[in-house]
């Protein structure tokens, strides 16, 4: 089976690039690219970073950071349940 992909054009920093992308993932790859140049436009904005490629590999930092946070969140939240409900199973065991 071919795999079917095709061009977006997608402006990141008001310049233009094109990404080849399979017709499903469009709308995530166009969604990320805005919140990609938001946050480019965010660090441009505050006057501290210049160049393109500085500005892009903060982007990149902020955007990571800010995903493994969530990530470490996400994993706590999940060992927490799992106490809980050891916790819960040796209660009931030993209330039967």
């Amino acid at each position: 089976m071919a795999d079917s992909r095709d061009t977006v054009s997608v402006s990141i920093l008001d310049k233009e690039y094109l990404i080849a992308c399979p017709p499903e993932e469009q709308s995530a790859l166009l969604q990320s690219a805005r919140y990609l140049d938001e946050k480019m436009r965010e660090i441009r904005s505050s006057g501290k970073i210049h160049g393109l490629e500085r500005i892009a590999v903060m982007a990149a930092l902020n955007i990571t950071h800010s995903l493994l946070q969530k990530d470490q969140a996400h994993n706590s939240g999940q060992e927490t349940a799992l106490r809980l409900a050891t916790k819960v199973d040796q209660f009931l065991q030993e209330i039967s």
